[in-house]
Parts: structure tokens; C-alpha cells; sequence
């Protein structure tokens, strides 16, 4: 059995819950409210679970996978079709660079606990923290429009979804939340506008969770 423990605005939940989606997973829903509680993700069971107090958490018959990438390709190792790593290695290994690209370099300067960060020990204002998160958004992203191979395609890597359009969508999401310029993106932009006309992007946007009320 399969258990996401999620909160709907997370960005690496939401990785998640599009790749379970397009993989056709069934699985339950755990949700972690990163703001109520004073954060339900540093309770003791859940640290408990994921020693880092971050989400998401995937169980596979109990046992916790952290990290969104790791559990985005134990997912397509055990569950194949339809690939979100296709190609030869080489192909492979640009889906990757473009997946880590904002896993690693964009998403974790500007998480809720950076942002957090910068407005209580730091004492940054709301405008400085909102203008940190642009600069490293916009300058990402378009870094990420020039990763994506020469040619029009649906997608970042061809005519289906692949762990780059998993990791592009919440990234754009999130962008367009904090009114970020996007107009050095355009093939990112249209790519994700694809991803969110089909089902499994749809119904894993963060409006669609349970948890969003």
C-alpha cells in the first residue's frame, strides 16, 4: 500500500502527487499542515517518520521514502509505465539536470522555512523576501528554458510527461503565486499550460487537495 503524506502547497508533494497520478497509483492521503499546530511536520511522530521535518513522506507498506526525486524514481523503477526517465542514458540524464535544476538550485532557497527564515531571525520585510523570491525564480527558470532540447515538443523532453514537466508545473505554479515575470520562459510556460489541460496534473494541483479548505 501506498500512503503520501502531503500538504497541498507543497511543491515537492505536489512532484509527487502528479507522478502518482500518471503512473495510475492508487494510495491514501496523509495530510501535514506545514502552518497549523505550529507545523504539524515537526510533531514527534512525524519526525518520527521523516527525520527532517519536511514533506513529502511516501510509505510503501509502511516503510517512509523522503525526498519528492528519490521517491519520484522508486516509483518509475517499480512502476515502469508510463516512464517519467525515458530514452537512452544520455536522454536520461538531461531529464535529470532539468529535474535537479529546480529541485536543487530553485525550490530550496525558497521553501516556507527560507522564507521564514528571512522574515523572523533575518527581519527582512514582506517586499524584500517577495523580491528574493522572484530574483532566484526568474533567473531559474530561465536557465531551465534554455536546458530543453532544440525543437517544439509538447512537453520538456517530447510528447509525454517526464520527471521534468513533474518537477516544472509546481515550480510555475509557485512562481505565479508571487507574480514572478515569466516572459523569459515562454516554451516553460506553454509547456505548462499542456501539463495542466491533462487529468493527472489537474487533479494533483494544490485547489484539488482535501487539505486546501
Amino acid at each position: 500500500m501506498l500512503k503520501l503524506h502531503s500538504y497541498f502547497r507543497s511543491s515537492a508533494a505536489y512532484r509527487c502527487r502528479i507522478a502518482l497520478n500518471l503512473k495510475g497509483l492508487a494510495h491514501a492521503m496523509a495530510y501535514v499542515h506545514l502552518i497549523k499546530d505550529g507545523g504539524q511536520h515537526t510533531a514527534p511522530a512525524y519526525r518520527a517518520l521523516n527525520p527532517q521535518c519536511l514533506v513529502p513522506t511516501l510509505e510503501v507498506d509502511g516503510e517512509p521514502i523522503p525526498q519528492s526525486l528519490a521517491i519520484l524514481e522508486y516509483l518509475d523503477e517499480t512502476h515502469p509505465a508510463p516512464k517519467l526517465l525515458p530514452g537512452d542514458a544520455l536522454q536520461r540524464a538531461r531529464i535529470r539536470a532539468f529535474a535537479l535544476a529546480i529541485a536543487c538550485d530553485i525550490h530550496p532557497i525558497n521553501n516556507l522555512r527560507v522564507m521564514n527564515y528571512l522574515k523572523g531571525p533575518m527581519a527582512q520585510q514582506q517586499a524584500a523576501v517577495d523580491t528574493w523570491y522572484r530574483h532566484w525564480v526568474e533567473s531559474g527558470l530561465a536557465a531551465c528554458e534554455a536546458l530543453l532540447p532544440a525543437g517544439k515538443s509538447r512537453f520538456c523532453f517530447g510528447d509525454q510527461p517526464t520527471l521534468a514537466d513533474c518537477c516544472l508545473v509546481p515550480q510555475v505554479y509557485n512562481a505565479r503565486r508571487f507574480n514572478s515575470d515569466l516572459s523569459k520562459a515562454p516554451r516553460l510556460v506553454a509547456i505548462d499550460a499542456a501539463c495542466r489541460a491533462l487529468p493527472a496534473f489537474a487533479n494533483a494541483a494544490p485547489e484539488a487537495q482535501a487539505d486546501a479548505a
